[in-house]
């Protein structure tokens, strides 16, 4: 059987190590730098599936973790999969659960066997192995499924930091091991803080047992973004060149660029659909609190030019139905979001076959910087 999965490296731009490339899956095929919208349950929140499709999305993320508590892996498999089951057609990447280590710390114990979790959702546990990792995300059936790594929050213990790298290593073997699926594409995860030697000695390892892609982990959990770009630059060249590279987790649009400006191919994060939740647009002149009582009678759309719903209305209007309680507002400001990122990663896209990806991300830096309402943070 031939291998369903290829990456086409197009071009690099001259400037920088921005990439442009193909990621071709079962489902179809993603052009790359590319932001993939959250679905953690099977679903983008308060989103249908043609909403999504409307905002030029190629690829979503769900999450093993979260699907095996609910509804069941089994359940996914019996309703024909993940595909079938959420409604989406396109490529969907499965998260390992890794980091819930992270995010879920208080409710789990970790060994070199495995994880346990005390589930969030009522308290029973919940065994995770790099083989049961493998095995749900099978059942799933995602087209592209994620090792069970070792997530530490930052600033950690060094020798903590140190274990969970090497242990992150032995348990990407042990899922590579485990894989059986040939129409499912397994990426490893790079873990090892902010210690660059780390991150270098773990892609290195990693790399040498040929994953399909492979994921930088363990960022944007408490550090710097200096930091970050850091790690990004000493680990990304260690990377293999032919194989896509996602860096997981990280979402502002200024780390996207920054990102991809290190040679990133793949994004993911909540950023887009939870600020959207809480009333802040993107935009190209910085982020906007749309509760603030400066916009009641704004009549200018969220972004000029936009073609998305929500910027068929005023920033009056979208106000309006925040303060009112309407679920139309979130549901708007979402789909404006995943719009907004989805034309930022298309027009880099564009940059960088052009060799101007610098001048494009200088750009955008400009205007994120000059306006907005306050520095961007997620919201809670």
């Amino acid at each position: 059987m031939n291998n369903p999965f290829s990456f086409e490296l197009h071009h690099t731009d001259a400037g920088c190590a921005a990439r442009r490339g193909t990621f071709h899956t079962p489902h179809g095929s993603v052009e790359m730098p590319a932001f993939m919208p959250v679905a953690t349950g099977g679903s983008v929140k308060g989103l249908e599936i043609e909403q999504i499709r409307g905002t030029a999305a190629q690829m979503l993320l769900g999450n093993a973790y979260h699907l095996t508590l609910r509804p069941g892996e089994e359940v996914v498999a019996a309703l024909g999969g993940l595909h079938r089951f959420s409604g989406w057609d396109g490529p969907i990447l499965t998260d390992s659960g890794g980091f819930q280590l992270f995010s879920l710390a208080h409710r789990t114990e970790i060994t070199e066997q495995q994880v346990v979790f005390r589930s969030h959702i009522d308290g029973r546990r919940l065994e995770i192995s790099p083989e049961r990792a493998v095995n749900i995300q099978e059942a799933l059936g995602a087209d592209v499924a994620m090792v069970l790594d070792h997530v530490v929050g930052l600033p950690s213990n060094p020798e903590m930091v140190r274990k969970a790298a090497e242990r992150t290593v032995r348990w990407a073997k042990r899922c590579r091991d485990a894989a059986s699926r040939p129409d499912q594409a397994l990426f490893g995860i790079v873990q090892g803080g902010l210690d660059t030697q780390l991150r270098v000695a773990c892609a290195r390892k990693l790399a040498k047992l040929d994953f399909a892609g492979y994921a930088v982990g363990g960022l944007s959990v408490g550090e710097q973004p200096a930091q970050m770009y850091r790690v990004l630059e000493a680990t990304v060249p260690e990377l293999p060149v032919q194989k896509p590279r996602y860096l997981m987790g990280v979402g502002r649009p200024e780390d996207l660029l920054e990102a991809v400006r290190r040679g990133i191919d793949l994004f993911d994060c909540v950023m887009p659909t939870r600020n959207g939740r809480n009333a802040m647009a993107f935009t190209d002149e910085g982020p906007l609190r749309l509760r603030n009582l400066k916009y009641e009678r704004d009549q200018q759309p969220i972004q000029q030019g936009c073609q998305c719903p929500a910027c068929s209305r005023s920033r009056g209007y979208i106000r309006h139905l925040f303060m009112a309680g309407e679920m139309l507002g979130p549901i708007l400001l979402s789909i404006h979001n995943l719009t907004y990122y989805q034309r930022l990663l298309a027009d880099a896209r564009a940059a960088i076959q052009a060799d101007r990806f610098e001048e494009f991300r200088r750009e955008k830096l400009r205007g994120w910087d000059n306006l907005g309402d306050q520095k961007l943070q997620i919201a809670n």
